[in-house]
């Protein structure tokens, strides 16, 4: 294989025979021209976030509830940030076309009408807090939209609440308070129960739960949890024992609630549930108030399975004055405070900004959740191969001919590593991204790849080869496979009938090495010229002619050939796409048999 690389080797240069080009949209702010720092995430888990597509200098955020002054200044030193409380649905909609990031807490139902409304230019939603079930993550992938959330800053607050309304529940305070402020002393009535050597069952072991479980096993309790997704180290060290549903709910005296809203958790809690509980048991809900049958806990409070209930969330927020909850005897309630603090709030305000902030730039956004959750070592190790992969796509769909549309790709990496030391997710959603992006009326982005591959019919496998090699490495190569189409450069085509590329990373720099059966070594850089030829001396001074006197400056071009005088495939990087003309002289070269130029 011959290579060489010069600023200006127009005499190195062979083109391609067809004048006919795919109709191809630039390289967006993507992956591949998205910054991408070692240091750009210390979180434990990221994601690719959504480049700025914007035509504006500036971004608007639209910010739809109440958000700390600290946040707010963050969003301001980067965007045009428009505070509009209180919208009603008809008025979201109909601003939100002029936004290119909205965020909301609780209380602002984002729905799919939100996001198509849109028109496309919402990008990033924020969700100022840990739940999610306000926003349809379904609506806001299909449509390219990133959901971001704030899920570490108020979770030392809403644990400090669960606690202080386990207390307050055990020990009768808000009503003793309220007997006492109407001139009543009644010590008899408010006997309260201790908390040390009872049984807590944590629903949900997540960073709220795992607080909360610290928190009460500082208080002499035993701390049992139910979370189907929890890690048995986590809850080992903490000092908790993982148990199933039944088990946790049937022996708890104490349970407190922390499970997010999902089809699986609505109701939860319903009657069936109750009658399997210990009589007299107490339960806490600083989570989701639908996780409850409100009406199947009057039931078992009246009953008095139910002893007692602390409730800081409901149903239907604020509740109805006549709500039979907030009015029983029985149940001590606050109006949903349990990120409410100074600190909690300036927290969340900061880190959903930064959120917001960092997927407008195309960073890192760790706090992502209807994007493939990456470790961001990893990320950050992959870095250049991301670049590689994208490239690879967006050269292999245009390798396809004809209108039938790509049904089975295959993607091949190879690696030192074992398989569980590689994560391949990203990667396939980038090079997924590059198959559909450059023959989409669309932007395509790594929330929305998966969804718009399956949408496209395109069934996407993957391949995991073992090599011999240093695990530094975390990858070889990595390899294109197109089945079952007809390809406008038939040198692309393998033995085993698909279009097939190869490419590697050398010294942080993405390179073609392999078209079909033949070796090549081209930087990704620019744009491509592939031609088949007959291996003879002086192409590469016709074909450089040829470019040299269009102005059409090379910046790379290697030749891969089977053998002496027989075929060879030259590939070469260019700047600038060449001329009808240009193309059409070299495709007047009689040993050039085939050719394309292809757009990165």
């Amino acid at each position: 294989m011959l290579s060489f690389r010069s600023n200006n080797l127009h005499q190195h240069l062979v083109v391609a025979r067809s004048s006919s080009f795919l109709p191809l949209k630039p390289l967006q702010s993507s992956i591949a021209h998205t910054h991408i720092h070692h240091n750009a995430c210390s979180r434990s888990g990221a994601v690719f976030a959504i480049a700025n597509q914007g035509t504006e200098s500036n971004p608007t955020v639209l910010v739809a509830e109440k958000l700390g002054e600290a946040g707010l200044e963050f969003l301001r030193s980067f965007a045009n940030v428009d505070c509009s409380y209180n919208l009603s649905h008809e008025e979201l909609c109909a601003k939100i076309a002029l936004c290119d990031a909205l965020i909301v807490r609780s209380g602002t139902k984002v729905t799919r009408e939100v996001f198509k409304s849109s028109a496309g230019r919402l990008r990033v939603v924020g969700r100022a807090g840990v739940g999610i079930d306000n926003v349809d993550l379904g609506a806001a992938t299909e449509y390219g939209c990133l959901v971001v959330n704030a899920p570490t800053a108020n979770t030392i607050a809403a644990a400090e609440h669960s606690i202080s309304l386990l207390g307050a529940m055990a020990r009768n305070i808000a009503q003793a308070n309220a007997s006492l402020k109407q001139g009543k002393w009644m010590r008899s009535k408010y006997v309260g129960v201790s908390l040390i050597g009872k049984t807590i069952a944590v629903m949900g072991f997540g960073k709220v739960g795992s607080e909360l479980a610290r928190r009460a096993k500082g208080l002499g309790m035993h701390v049992i949890s139910h979370d189907p997704y929890a890690s048995a180290d986590h809850a080992r060290a903490i000092g908790v024992d993982l148990v199933p549903f039944d088990e946790a709910i049937a022996t708890a005296d104490f349970i407190s609630l922390h499970m997010p809203l999902t089809p699986a958790t609505s109701k939860i809690l319903n009657d069936q549930c109750f009658s399997m509980m210990k009589k007299g048991v107490r339960i806490v809900n600083v989570a989701r108030g639908a996780v409850i049958d409100e009406d199947a806990l009057v039931r078992a409070l009246d009953s008095g399975i139910v002893a007692q209930a602390a409730l800081d969330v409901f149903t239907l927020e604020p509740p109805l004055a006549d709500n039979k909850l907030v009015l029983h005897e029985k149940v001590t309630v606050t109006p949903h405070l349990g990120a409410s603090t100074v600190e909690a709030q300036e927290g969340v305000a900061i880190e959903i900004a930064e959120a917001v902030v960092g997927a407008l730039k195309g960073e890192l956004a760790s706090t992502a959740v209807n994007a493939p959750m990456v470790p961001a070592k990893v990320v950050s190790e992959l870095a250049p191969f991301l670049v590689l992969a994208e490239k690879l796509g967006r050269l292999a769909v245009q390798l396809v001919a004809g209108g039938g549309g790509i049904k089975s790709v295959k993607l091949t990496y190879a690696s030192a590593r074992s398989p569980d030391d590689l994560d391949t997710r990203i990667l396939r959603a980038t090079i997924t991204k590059g198959l559909i992006e450059p023959v989409s009326d669309v932007f395509i982005n790594l929330v929305n790849a998966d969804f718009s591959a399956k949408q496209r019919g395109m069934r996407i496998s993957e391949e995991r080869i073992h090599i011999d090699g240093h695990t530094e490495n975390p990858l070889e190569l990595m390899q294109v496979h197109i089945a079952d189409v007809e390809s406008r450069f038939g040198s692309a085509v393998s033995e085993t009938g698909d279009i097939q590329i190869e490419g590697r990373v050398k010294d942080g720099i993405p390179r073609l090495t392999k078209v079909g059966s033949f070796d090549v070594d081209v930087s990704l850089e620019g744009s491509l010229i592939l031609c088949k030829q007959v291996d003879q001396p002086g192409m590469i001074g016709l074909v450089g002619s040829a470019l040299g006197e269009e102005n059409v400056n090379v910046n790379f071009m290697s030749v891969g050939r089977i053998a002496p005088r027989k075929h060879a495939i030259m590939a070469i990087g260019v700047d600038e796409q060449p001329t009808e003309a240009a193309l059409h002289r070299i495709g007047e070269i009689p040993a050039i048999e085939d050719f394309v130029f292809l757009q990165l």
